[in-house]
């Protein structure tokens, strides 16, 4: 059983990184499954604080996230219709239209930037109302993504470093 728990805390802790990106997955609440799920194996133990730590961590991250792009978009002049634009633009850049691989980087980043444009002209902006809101909420979903990495990897070097431990004794 511990076993199995470990690969599936594994695959969880991918699925996490993962979520960082698609606004469909939360990544890091995905990635604090991964350490429960060890934690309840003979490869790892962690305390009653690290545990309170990481899920609190992982909470809050998962609730600025829903700010801080609505945030960008606000604060440089956007919209709704901006803000959603960014988030279809994603999952357009994502799936739709790859231009390295299935997870391009130039297609994660400009999607947001395009959808978000596109949102804003539908809701009526002139060009440059139109393209100062796409950079706000194209910044803000940097900063929420960014924000959610660095949640999950804080996660993830509590996870490896708890079984590199266990490993040793």
């Amino acid at each position: 059983m511990d076993y199995l728990l470990l690969v599936l805390s594994v695959i969880i802790m991918l699925l996490g990184f993962i979520g960082c990106l698609l606004p469909a997955l939360p990544g890091p609440p995905l990635s604090f499954v991964g350490v429960l799920l060890i934690h309840f194996t003979k490869f790892a133990d962690f305390t009653a604080g690290e545990l309170l730590f990481l899920g609190l961590l992982a909470l809050i991250v998962q609730i600025l996230d829903y700010f801080v792009p609505a945030w960008g978009t606000r604060k440089f002049g956007g919209s709704k219709y901006g803000a959603w634009g960014s988030i279809l633009g994603l999952i357009a850049g994502l799936f739709f239209l790859p231009a390295i691989g299935p997870f391009g980087i130039i297609t994660i980043l400009g999607g947001p930037f395009v959808g978000a444009l596109i949102g804003e002209k539908i809701a009526g902006k002139d060009s440059n109302s139109a393209l100062r809101a796409a950079f706000g909420s194209f910044i803000g979903f940097l900063a929420g993504t960014f924000m959610k990495l660095v949640c999950s990897s804080v996660i993830t070097v509590y996870y490896v470093r708890e079984i590199i431990q266990h490993i040793k004794q």
